[in-house]
């Protein structure tokens, strides 16, 4: 009889731990916050306790939205990070349009345009190096982009025009601060203006009654405008005088030469003409051209002086400026005699 044999006992094996319920479930997703400023807490609560305790502090008083938990500590880190930017950004683009008026030979035009290219590409970097130092994944904007420029496609389509309007103006010297053009305002009455300054957005022009005109750039480059120190400063301008019929004409036309050439503004060369335009109803009309150099100063206090000078030379010499004159003829009818012939009766004194 064969013997039971026994079985061969296994080396030990390591029990396999039960698993529990919770250790099944997926991690939490943890919540994050602004980058720049977990950089900056790690960094200050490495330096020194104190001002360690004070941000996990700040940090302590959070928002949580989602997997998004922000901080009055990010918040903070996020103004002055922002302020900061912004404070560089201009500062760096005011000491950049000072060395380009000091240290260039350019004219104001191309010192103009220039201060605004480079403000632009300022203000530019001065963006994009505020996303980085936000942590701001740029790839996260991308979402947006369609967006953004659906939005400017449609809402800022006029700013983006007016801004471009104004580089080109800038670039042709089609307008220029310092030039007077002529504007019209709503009312439809046309004066003219000196151009202060040209923006981003419009032109500032200022008349000579100190009301100031805000023009977009794109109106005054696809639209005419009156431009008189284009190209020469030098504008001329009209005098309308009448002088009677009975009057000497050649000594008429030399006291006004004279009244135009003793205007100090008025230029001598070209020289003052006198021109005889029309036989009016009353008087015969005559049109005195003369030059001036700064339309900016105004032309109605030329014509003003011109026209204060010539009424004493014509008072002195004899000519007479003649005004409006009717003869009126009334014819008679029944009615109107009938009706003198009462007047006549109630004007006739009674007899006691």
């Amino acid at each position: 009889m064969q013997g039971e044999t026994t079985p061969e006992t296994a080396p030990d094996a390591e029990p396999t731990p039960v698993q529990q319920a919770w250790t099944l479930a997926e991690d939490a997703p943890e919540e994050t916050s602004v980058a720049a400023a977990e950089g900056i807490k790690e960094a200050v609560s490495g330096q020194n306790e104190t001002v360690g305790s004070v941000v996990d502090g700040l940090d302590a008083v959070a928002l949580s939205m989602g997997d998004m938990r922000i901080s009055l500590f990010d918040v903070l880190i996020v103004a002055v990070i922002v302020f900061g930017v912004l404070f560089v950004a201009w500062f760096v683009s005011k000491l950049a349009r000072r060395m380009i008026r000091r240290f260039t030979k350019l004219d104001d035009t191309q010192q103009l345009l220039a201060e605004k290219i480079l403000t632009i590409a300022v203000w530019a970097a001065a963006f994009f190096v505020g996303i980085d130092l936000l942590g701001i994944d740029l790839t996260a904007l991308a979402v947006f982009s369609g967006a953004f420029g659906l939005a400017i496609g449609f809402g800022l389509q006029k700013t983006f025009g007016n801004l471009i309007a104004g580089i080109i103006l800038l670039m042709d010297k089609s307008i220029k601060p310092g030039d007077v053009i002529a504007v019209t305002d709503a009312a439809g009455n046309e004066s003219f203006g000196q151009i202060r300054k040209i923006g981003v957005r419009a032109v500032s022009v200022t008349t000579r009654d100190q009301r100031e005109y805000l023009i977009p750039n794109e109106n005054l480059m696809i639209n005419q405008v009156e431009n008189w120190s284009y190209s020469s400063k030098n504008v001329r301008m009209q005098v309308f005088v009448g002088v009677s019929y009975e009057a000497d004409m050649d000594l008429a036309e030399k006291l006004m030469l004279e009244a135009a050439k003793s205007c100090d503004r008025v230029l001598k060369a070209p020289p003052p003409t006198v021109w005889m335009s029309e036989y009016g109803d009353n008087s015969v009309n005559f049109v005195i051209h003369c030059w001036i150099r700064d339309p900016e100063d105004g032309v109605g206090n030329v014509r003003s002086a011109v026209l204060k000078k010539l009424w004493w030379l014509f008072k002195d010499n004899g000519i007479e400026i003649p005004f409006p004159q009717r003869d009126i003829h009334i014819r008679s009818s029944d009615q109107l005699d009938r009706w003198f012939a009462s007047m006549a009766r109630e004007d006739k004194p009674t007899e006691d």
